[in-house]
């Protein structure tokens, strides 16, 4: 009696627990769908109010990419409202966000559309800062946060696809978007979406470039003209990988693209399964969170650009670097347009470019005020 007693209150337990989790969905209309979606609001939102779309992968759901990216904890500790919206089901039967798979061209729902009224709808609502709302996602998750690099810039500032690809057909209309940080997590050993691509559809989700030649067309995109490389410290020595960190920096209004690919790694959320040396969440977090801060030193940025003179430029030789108030120049390096650094000495602000080649090049001034880049002519 005792034990059946107590599978009683088990069962009205697990019960009651699912529906509190069900209860937390919340309805939205768009497009005449009723679609769905889970918000979480820290009580110690941070001054700059930032909201982040959280989206699950293929078969995936909401509730489970809660749990496991665990971005409610994460959302407490920095201070970012959250948001994990629902894909609808294919005709198969699977949850998924339209990004164009080869199997779904019949697909014709506008998670576009969706992603980007919901996120206004909750600016609004919620008081939230429409500058710094922020899109990550896993897999089928991290395709949709290109897409929205690519269509719905204006509304998500910075995306950071996690084991995800960009379509081809997304990529080739995407020339015209202005550009957006972007920050990749991907597995060297992905079995799903494998770094090399899928150029010729053989795997059936549709034409995908590279994992390189993605990164390496926004980094283009935000002309960044400089990066920093390292090896993350393997903290957990049994997972059979590491993180190796490419950050491509001083792009357009401060813009960076961030690439983080784990050797070793399969089509993993890091820090929930596979590697365990970073958490994925996390590291999507702190990207956007240097971006708010980026775009906050904007200003301060516009008032350092017109304390320094560089001239003459063009210049068939010597270029000078002059500064109209006392900043103390730390540093000054002049890179092709390829980002590799020429180690060419500066004496007193001078540089001599007389043995360079005509064309374009890239001088990075770093000041006791901050780091700027500006283009130098050689003629």
């Amino acid at each position: 009696m005792k034990q059946k007693y107590k599978l009683t209150i088990f069962i009205i337990v697990m019960l009651f627990s699912h529906l509190i989790t069900q209860a937390q969905f919340i309805t939205f209309e768009h497009d005449g769908i009723d679609r769905q979606y889970l918000y979480h609001e820290p009580s110690n939102l941070n001054e700059n109010m930032p909201l982040v779309f959280v989206m699950h992968g293929f078969t995936g759901d909401a509730n489970s990419m809660r749990s496991y990216t665990e971005m409610n904890q994460i959302a407490n500790q920095y201070g970012f409202a959250v948001c994990y919206p629902r894909g609808t089901f294919d005709s198969d039967g699977n949850r998924f966000w339209n990004v164009g798979y080869d199997f779904h061209q019949s697909e014709t729902v506008n998670d576009v559309g969706f992603l980007t009224d919901l996120a206004e709808y909750l600016q609004t609502t919620h008081n939230l800062n429409p500058d710094y709302t922020f899109a990550t996602g896993f897999s089928n998750g991290g395709e949709m946060c290109y897409m929205l690099a690519c269509q719905a810039y204006d509304t998500f500032k910075a995306v950071a696809p996690v084991a995800g690809m960009i379509i081809q057909d997304i990529l080739n209309e995407c020339d015209d978007s202005p550009p957006i940080p972007l920050f990749e997590i991907h597995g060297s050993q992905d079995n799903v979406t494998p770094l090399t691509g899928d150029p010729n559809n053989n795997d059936g989700w549709g034409a995908y470039p590279s994992i390189p030649f993605t990164i390496n067309y926004f980094v283009e995109k935000n002309e960044c003209t400089s990066v920093d490389t390292q090896t993350l410290p393997n903290i957990d020595n049994s997972d059979g990988s590491f993180v190796n960190s490419s950050k491509y920096l001083n792009g357009i209004n401060n813009n960076e693209v961030w690439y983080y690919e784990v050797v070793g790694g399969g089509h993993d959320w890091p820090g929930a399964w596979g590697n365990m040396d970073i958490n994925a969440g996390e590291e999507a977090w702190l990207f956007f969170q240097n971006h708010i801060d980026n775009t906050l030193s904007i200003s301060s940025f516009e008032d350092l650009k017109n304390t320094i003179r560089i001239f003459p430029n063009p210049t068939s030789n010597v270029i000078t670097i002059e500064t109209n108030n006392p900043l103390e120049l730390k540093e000054i390096i002049l890179y092709n347009t390829l980002g590799v650094n020429l180690n060419l000495k500066s004496t007193d602000g001078l540089i001599d470019l007389t043995s360079l080649n005509t064309g374009v090049y890239l001088l990075s001034v770093k000041t006791s005020n901050g780091t700027i880049t500006k283009k130098v002519v050689k003629n």
